[in-house]
C-alpha cells in the first residue's frame, strides 16, 4: 500500500499555525510552547512566505547571540523548503527530508498551502503502514488453515 501525504493529513488533520512576518521570535516560540509543535508557518494575507522551526531559533539567534524579543520571524525563518502536494507518497517525503536535512515540508495545492508534515508525521505513517500490512498477513494466515 503506498500512503501519500494526503493520509497523514487525514489523520492529524491539517491546520496550520501561522504568525505574521513581524511576529518577534519570542512571540512564536511561546506559541509553539502552548500548542506542544516545533515550528509556525509564516503568512502575509493569506500568502505563505517560510516556516520558522526550532532549529531556526537556535542556530540564528542562540548561537549568534540575537535577542529573541527584537528579532522578527522574517529574519530567521526558512523560506526555500521544498514543496509537496498530498499526491506525493511518503516515501517521496522521506528522501526529500532526508536528503536535504529537513524536519519539515509545506503541503500544497497549487499556490495555496493546506497543511504542514513533519518528519514525526512521515515516520508514524510509515510504521502505521507497516503494521496494517502486519496485520492483514497474520489475518491471511489465520484464514488459510
Amino acid at each position: 500500500m503506498n500512503k501519500k501525504v494526503t493520509d497523514i493529513l487525514l489523520r492529524k488533520g491539517s491546520n496550520i499555525t501561522t504568525v505574521d512576518p513581524g511576529t518577534s521570535v519570542l512571540q512564536a516560540l511561546q506559541i509553539m510552547a502552548d500548542k506542544n509543535i516545533g515550528s509556525v508557518m509564516v503568512m502575509e494575507n493569506g500568502k505563505y512566505l517560510g516556516i520558522m522551526t526550532e532549529r531556526d531559533y537556535s542556530r540564528k539567534i542562540i548561537l549568534k547571540g540575537k535577542s529573541s524579543t527584537d528579532t522578527t520571524v522574517k529574519d530567521i525563518m526558512t523560506s526555500d523548503y521544498p514543496r509537496v502536494t498530498p499526491a506525493d507518497s511518503i516515501d517521496y517525503c522521506m528522501q526529500l527530508m532526508s536528503d536535504k536535512n529537513i524536519r519539515y515540508l509545506p503541503v500544497f495545492e497549487m499556490e495555496h498551502v493546506i497543511g504542514i508534515i513533519s518528519i514525526n508525521d512521515v515516520v508514524k505513517e510509515t510504521i502505521l503502514s507497516h503494521e496494517e500490512t502486519i496485520t492483514q498477513l497474520k489475518d491471511y494466515l489465520h484464514s488459510s488453515r
